[in-house]
């Protein structure tokens, strides 16, 4: 058992999201790209991917050439028909990494549900360090600095990355919750476990004040509970609905910063703050960019170049950072922070479509295939509802975009990956329990 353990390719794909985590030290390579210790450990999960193909020990599936070969085309056409070629190339390569190669690469080293359960309690792991760390920084005011005060917890990527620890505990929330919603009807003895790490997590979230997180978060949640027990779904949302509102009344006079940045997601639309109000110039940019290069856009990453020519006067020139270990900084605006305008203005109609073909096909797979008491299924799922959701006002980039791909990967691995058989189910006493001959909803025998 032991050597069946050690000898998984999928460790690599884990050692991957580990090396998340390690603080970037080296400087940018080139304008707005950067190398970091997950970039590095991505390539050798896709070289190990590529020998494994080679060797004949796995083979790519045809769903997922269907899938992803699109996306290549339309990368590559948008990248020949870029303004500036060679700025478009570092781009082109980081799309193919993120997008395609290593979600590839996943799918093909996670060939049974131990490799799947490998790397999800790695990110499990990341997300709890992470997040311990966070809780730190918050209490000892160690932390990114937000009202003058050093509290918002930003794990070890620092204020200069502020979102990336909240999207890693965001994974590693969603994975956890999978895992308690399984626990419950299966393996009653991983959930005082899971509530722990739930705790936790959620305490990192609310110190790590990422509106957009929260968003997201509760999107995949409150998606997760329907497509597990739509009754246990209502009672959930009811319970959280309540506690907000108690939290609202208990906290009417209050002026810290949580309940600040809870506040002002109400009036984001009437009177945004100067992060909403830049997001809008930036959106209201990347949208001028797509109108006059409709078909193929201005070329991958080149919103940046031609941002000052599409923003108005409005749009701040950068944002500040500053916290005890990088000091202040301040960080030009390079994208729309929303995914689906940045491929929109970068790639145009031709780029857009081959994305969301990508994402659609995931989606359907995992629909087709789709078991809602299996964690692995529900917690890919979970992280498919918050990066479609994320993507709206968000896009990638820092040292969490590797972990994003990673978590695509293994969405892929359950939706267009080999057909596996069911998980086994056991009684509370341990013993396994045959299952019914009727297939499930969809899914494979």
């Amino acid at each position: 058992m032991t050597e069946a353990w050690r000898g998984r390719p999928s460790w690599i794909a884990a050692a991957t999201v580990a090396c998340v985590g390690v603080p970037q030290v080296g400087p940018a390579f080139g304008s707005g790209v950067e190398v970091t210790a997950g970039d590095v450990a991505s390539v050798v999960l896709m070289a190990a991917a590529a020998i494994l193909v080679v060797r004949g020990r796995t083979r790519v599936p045809r769903a997922a050439l269907l899938a992803f070969g699109p996306l290549v085309a339309t990368l590559g056409v948008t990248t020949v028909c870029s303004s500036d070629i060679a700025a478009s190339l570092p781009g082109y390569l980081r799309d193919l990494q993120i997008f395609v190669l290593v979600p590839l690469a996943v799918v093909l080293v996670c060939r049974d549900r131990r490799d799947l359960g490998i790397v999800c309690g790695a990110v499990l792991g990341l997300g709890l360090a992470e997040a311990g760390y966070g809780i730190w920084q918050a209490a000892t005011g160690n932390g990114a600095s937000i009202g003058g005060a050093n509290i918002r917890a930003v794990g070890t990527f620092g204020a200069v990355d502020v979102m990336a620890m909240s999207v890693v505990a965001a994974f590693a929330f969603v994975l956890a919750t999978a895992y308690l919603l399984a626990g419950v009807r299966r393996s009653r003895g991983t959930v005082p476990a899971a509530l722990g790490g739930l705790a936790v997590l959620g305490a990192a979230l609310v110190l790590a004040l990422s509106r957009g997180t929260w968003l997201a978060l509760g999107a995949a949640v409150v998606l997760m509970l329907v497509l597990f027990d739509r009754r246990l779904a209502v009672r959930a949302v009811a319970c959280g609905a309540a506690l907000v509102l108690l939290f609202g009344v208990f906290t009417g006079g209050d002026s810290s910063a949580v309940t600040a940045r809870a506040r002002s997601m109400v009036g984001s639309v009437t009177e945004p703050d100067r992060s909403v109000n830049d997001r809008y110039h930036l959106w209201s940019a990347a949208q001028g960019m797509w109108r006059d290069d409709p078909l193929t856009g201005v070329g991958v990453k080149n919103f940046a170049e031609y941002r000052d020519t599409y923003a108005g006067i409005e749009l701040s020139s950068g944002s500040e950072t500053h916290d005890p270990v990088n000091g202040y900084v301040r960080q030009s605006l390079l994208s729309p922070h929303n995914q689906y305008l940045l491929v929109l203005a970068e790639q145009g109609l031709v780029g857009l479509a081959g994305f969301a073909l990508m994402l659609a096909a995931v989606v359907r797979g995992l629909w087709l295939r789709r078991r809602p008491r299996d964690p692995l299924w529900l917690a890919a799922a979970g992280a498919m509802a918050f990066l479609l959701t994320n993507f709206c006002y968000s896009d990638l980039g820092g040292p969490t975009t590797v972990l994003t791909a990673v978590l695509l990967g293994v969405a892929a691995a359950r939706a267009l990956g080999p057909r596996r058989p069911a998980p086994a189910l056991v009684d509370r006493h341990g013993f396994r329990v045959h299952r019914p001959a009727a297939h499930a909803p969809g899914g494979a025998p």
